[in-house]
């Protein structure tokens, strides 16, 4: 039983669930095990159109994650259109996680 426990136990990381826009905000979940962390979440958004994609913006949150499902909004103003989202969870400097999410506006 240790032994599972041992080779489970760096399974368990920060995740980032499914991402809509809403309320001039980007939003998500993220999925967190840990104890409670300092964290900032930036999303690089890039527009979609005629088969190709052109970076539009870059915009951040600070974040305070705690063990469990936590809810994230961040602030930014996208007009309708089709985008592909890079979220990437950083702390201390360094990227934790990082997804990519194809919306549309």
């Amino acid at each position: 039983m240790v032994l599972v426990f041992c080779l489970c136990a760096g399974c368990l990381s920060t995740t980032v669930g499914d991402a809509w826009y809403e309320n001039q905000s980007v939003r998500t979940m993220i999925s967190h095990p840990g104890d409670p962390a300092e964290v900032s979440v930036q999303v690089t958004v890039y527009k979609i159109s005629n088969l190709s994609q052109e970076r539009y913006t870059v915009i951040s949150t600070p974040v305070s994650l705690v063990r469990g499902d936590n809810f994230v909004a961040v602030p930014g103003e996208l007009p309708p259109g089709t985008y592909k989202l890079y979220i990437y969870v950083l702390d201390d400097g360094g990227r934790k996680t990082a997804v990519i999410r194809d919306i549309v506006v």
